[in-house]
């Protein structure tokens, strides 16, 4: 039994950091996907891959695996490059403008 803890990247659909502060531990796959033939279902026999269990540090999420005997790989999370922007648009109106605004 292997599992992978990370840090979950934020939802493309936001601009929030909602449940990102977290470490997830989630159970990696041992057997492929089955697709049923009769009705198109995709299945599988691995019940643990349905696991996921948040904790509030790494070394908590590394703390349960080891208690329980879990093979864990951490998966570090990339920095995310802050997105500064120039101005605004309320600069726009500003009184101070330097050159004309021309649409």
């Amino acid at each position: 039994m292997t599992a992978r803890i990370f840090k979950p990247a934020k939802s493309a659909m936001s601009s929030g950091q909602a449940k990102t502060r977290e470490w997830v531990l989630e159970y990696v796959n041992d057997t492929a996907r089955e697709v049923d033939p009769l009705m198109g279902w995709t299945s599988s026999n691995d019940t643990q891959s349905q696991i996921r269990m948040r904790f509030a540090t790494k070394e908590a999420a590394l703390e349960y695996a080891k208690d329980n005997g879990i093979g864990a790989v951490v998966v570090e999370p990339k920095p995310r490059k802050p997105n500064i922007r120039a101005g605004g648009y309320g600069e726009n109106f500003a009184t101070n403008r330097r050159g004309a605004w021309t649409h």
